[in-house]
């Protein structure tokens, strides 16, 4: 696979991760390898980044979408997102509680489709 696929499923940017692992293709075996026992350079990087926006979007409890309403486009690192979380603006207090309600509307959605399941098991 291509390395910015393996930094991926590994939760780290791609453009953070050593020339070595980025010149070339990544097998199964070696990402396998990655995860099971993770060198140093990965341990920092997930330790504290820089972080791919799906992690920056989930370490501060909000969506992508929320990151680039709040104009969030780079990557951040921990500290950086520690900041955000004390300095507590108002993006990040508004994309929270969007992301609680939309997370809440999922759930009542799958329980109402569970229930309808289990009232009309023949299928309707």
């Amino acid at each position: 696979m291509k390395p910015a696929t393996a930094a991926k499923k590994l939760g780290v940017h791609p453009d953070a991760t050593p020339e070595e692992f980025r010149a070339g293709p990544v097998s199964r075996e070696e990402l396998d390898a990655l995860q099971a026992d993770p060198p140093e350079w990965l341990r920092e990087l997930r330790r504290n980044g820089p972080h791919p926006r799906q992690v920056v979007a989930d370490r501060l409890g909000v969506s992508i979408s929320g990151l680039a309403r709040a104009e969030i486009t780079e990557p951040l690192t921990t500290a950086q997102i520690a900041a955000l979380k004390e300095e507590q603006p108002e993006w990040l207090r508004r994309e929270r509680s969007t992301r609680a309600e939309a997370q809440r509307e999922e759930a009542r959605l799958r329980a109402e489709r569970s229930g309808k399941r289990r009232a009309d098991p023949v299928g309707g």
